[in-house]
């Protein structure tokens, strides 16, 4: 199947931002007539309940006066090397990231990505027509709401069981590649766990090269994995990072979504120009909140200890669920996306859960969008989120099964 951006603006959905609710609204109003059959499980929201690392406090404690002042744009130098240190660390990178010219610190990743697209369609110049972003289907609604807030029209590519859960390449058309602004990629994807090879990568970027645009990858989910440690887009980037920017966050990594701490690192040039939007218009991160993040990305016992614990859960999955609902291992992230078409759809399915096992979990159709064809890839799937300790997820699997069974 070919995507071009002449199909795509054919989509419609209701909403007011991207054309798009949130998922979690919808899913409230949906349950909303309903009681919990048991004792409430939550696994519908990506919020990691591990322990907060133990070095939190402290570090927190010894910058605390540190709040009194107003922080920089960019970022204090001891995070933005922190970052720069544990990406050589972690990656075979063409050269020593730049603390000063090639990482910046996020309020979070979600923000960063955010504001991304409306720099990416001032940076990219002029377009073949009228600008496009690129949106993996389903996706993460700060990709559709950027891609409106930059004036591009979103072009959702579909991410089914049949390609791998990853946008297909070869079903871009050289029209739409020429008006393409920016495109989102996310590796380990959410909520499939798909993780991009280092070919898709090259090929990515020989794209983004060859038509002049950027790819902004949302690596959020790198450090959570069962089997191989996933790549980065920046190795496929070269030596100078050019069209490529990634995007990280310790809300996944190091079990600290409240603190909202993350950065974007690549491309120079791109990043200078980010920063001047960001010095005007995004949130600052607070100063000693930057020196806890410093100290996370220094530290791996943690992440470590937190990669066990969702290994230990999907052993537990792969013993519960066994082959039932098209399940098997995610390669990354921490989630399950279970196919339950069979039992009368991912809404009715999620009801189900909710009145008769007390177990919350999201609509796959929520986290998408209807294809032009009316095809929405997330129908008949259900996400569930695996952030519970060991024994709470254990029983919301039996249920789950119990349930639908």
């Amino acid at each position: 199947m070919v995507i071009s951006a002449t199909s795509a603006a054919a989509q419609t959905a209701s909403g007011p931002v991207g054309g798009q609710r949130s998922p979690f609204a919808r899913l409230a109003e949906l349950l909303a007539p309903h009681q919990p059959g048991k004792p409430l499980i939550a696994m519908s929201l990506g919020e990691p309940q591990h322990p907060v690392p133990s070095f939190v406090g402290p570090v927190l404690s010894q910058h605390i006066n540190e709040f009194g002042r107003y922080p920089i744009a960019k970022g204090i130098l001891p995070f933005r090397a922190a970052a720069a240190r544990w990406l050589d660390r972690r990656y075979a990178l063409a050269h020593p990231v730049d603390p000063e010219a090639e990482v910046l610190v996020l309020n979070g990743s979600r923000e960063g990505l955010f504001f991304a697209a409306v720099t990416a369609a001032r940076f990219v110049g002029p377009r073949q027509g009228a600008p496009v972003i690129l949106l993996p289907n389903p996706f993460y609604p700060a990709y559709a709401a950027g891609a409106q807030a930059a004036g591009c029209e979103p072009v959702f590519l579909p991410t089914t069981r049949e390609n791998g859960f990853l946008p297909d390449l070869d079903a871009l058309d050289p029209a739409t590649l020429a008006r393409t602004v920016a495109i989102y990629i996310a590796s380990p994807a959410n909520p499939q766990g798909s993780v991009a090879s280092r070919a898709y990568c090259d090929r990515l970027v020989a794209l983004a090269r060859r038509y002049g645009f950027m790819i902004l990858a949302d690596e959020c989910y790198s450090e959570i994995y069962t089997q191989a440690a996933p790549g980065s887009m920046l190795e496929a980037a070269g030596p100078d990072f050019a069209n490529v920017a990634v995007f990280q966050s310790l809300s996944k990594r190091s079990n600290l979504p409240g603190m909202r701490v993350g950065f974007v690192a690549g491309d120079p040039k791109f990043l200078a120009a980010f920063h001047e939007l960001r010095n005007v218009a995004a949130p600052q991160v607070p100063v000693p909140l930057q020196h806890v993040a410093a100290a996370a990305y220094e530290d791996e016992a943690h992440v470590e200890e937190n990669r066990r614990l969702y290994r230990l859960k999907f052993d537990l999955a792969d013993q519960i669920l066994g082959n039932r609902y098209g399940y098997s291992r995610p390669a990354g992230g921490f989630c399950l996306w279970l196919d339950v078409s069979a039992y009368g759809g991912d809404e009715a399915a999620t009801v189900k859960l909710f009145k008769d096992g007390g177990v919350r979990v999201i609509p796959g159709s929520y986290l998408a969008r209807p294809q032009a064809d009316g095809f929405n890839p997330g129908a008949g799937y259900i996400r569930v989120a695996m952030v519970q300790d060991s024994e709470t997820a254990a029983e919301a699997l039996h249920r789950l099964v119990a349930v639908l069974d």
